[in-house]
């Protein structure tokens, strides 16, 4: 007698497989390239004031929970220069994909400790979780060329790693605002207050029409809630999700001038950032699928991770 057997399985490998799903190596070269763009761009424009902080009196610094449970040392100019100098040369070198493990990881350390030096002396901004992470999970993949279509677990892994912590930024500052200001938050005169301290002429006409600020705090916590929802949909649908989770971000700019560009590009992770790129090769005579070919050799004497062309 023969009994059938339940195949399906359980819900641990259902959760690991969705942690895992994978995706092609030319998506992490380019998610990889992008990050590290970003480091170079962000020590030099947009958190060069860390720069400033060489000069800084000791006693001004209060180092976040993290630097005090690491034992790190109080900023002085020689390190707070040596950690410029290092990044603006490292990052670059690391988007060429040189290196990946070596430098990736040197990155993600000396670009931590500059987060920690900005974010000790007041404000902490939490639109650099997501591009942290992203950041401390990239170095794992290893090598991975432009635009191979070689699918990858490992780069599934960092993707997804990084898409949560993109989404838990959302999620988690609505839990933040209802903690700490109860309900009571979502008819507060937040938003009132950013838009009179720096609000552009696109937003200025709001304080004007009754309750439509304390509606758009409301339409902003129920987003920010229903933001894991990106996970629990299909393709297409996820990508015009993730295209409104952009446009957001490009309102609230263009109406109180607060951007979150290292956030927008951890977000990328949800992106196909690939098929550009294979477009333009392309264009150019080459085929990806030759990418993928020399890759499943190496792969097949260099490790045991199961790969296949995308």
């Amino acid at each position: 007698m023969v009994t059938k057997t339940d195949t399906k399985p359980g819900w641990g490998r259902r959760a690991l497989d969705w942690v895992t799903a994978p995706v092609p190596y030319g998506r992490i070269a380019a998610f990889r390239t992008l990050c590290y763009v970003y480091v170079l761009a962000d020590v030099t424009l947009f958190t060069n004031w860390v720069y400033g902080h060489a000069g800084a009196p000791g006693n001004l610094y209060r180092p976040l929970y993290v630097a005090d449970f690491l034992h790190l040392p109080v900023p002085t100019p020689g390190l707070v220069h040596t950690l410029f100098w290092a990044l603006v040369v490292l990052a670059p070198i690391a988007a060429t994909g040189l290196y990946p493990r070596l430098l990736g990881t040197t990155v993600f350390l000396l670009f931590t400790e500059w987060m920690i030096i900005a974010m000790s002396y007041g404000k902490v901004d939490h639109d650099r979780f997501g591009f942290l992470i992203a950041l401390a999970v990239i170095p794992w993949i290893g090598k991975a060329r432009q635009g191979d279509p070689t699918l990858t677990q490992t780069g599934g892994w960092a993707l997804r790693t990084t898409q949560l912590a993109v989404v838990s930024t959302y999620f988690l500052a609505a839990i933040a605002k209802l903690r700490y200001g109860g309900l009571q938050w979502m008819t507060s005169s937040t938003m009132t207050r950013a838009v009179m301290r720096r609000g552009t002429f696109l937003a200025v006409w709001m304080l004007k029409v009754p309750g439509l600020l304390v509606l758009t705090q409301i339409g902003i916590v129920i987003f920010e809630m229903l933001s894991p929802i990106v996970f629990m949909v299909g393709e297409r649908l996820r990508l015009w999700i993730v295209a409104f989770f952009y446009s957001f971000h490009v309102v609230v700019f263009l109406t109180v001038t607060i951007a979150f560009v290292p956030h927008l590009i951890a977000m990328a992770s949800f992106l196909p950032l690939e098929k550009p790129v294979q477009a333009i090769m392309r264009a150019r005579g080459k085929d990806p699928s030759q990418i993928a070919e020399k890759t499943r050799r190496e792969k097949a004497t260099t490790t045991s991770e199961p790969v296949a062309a995308g």
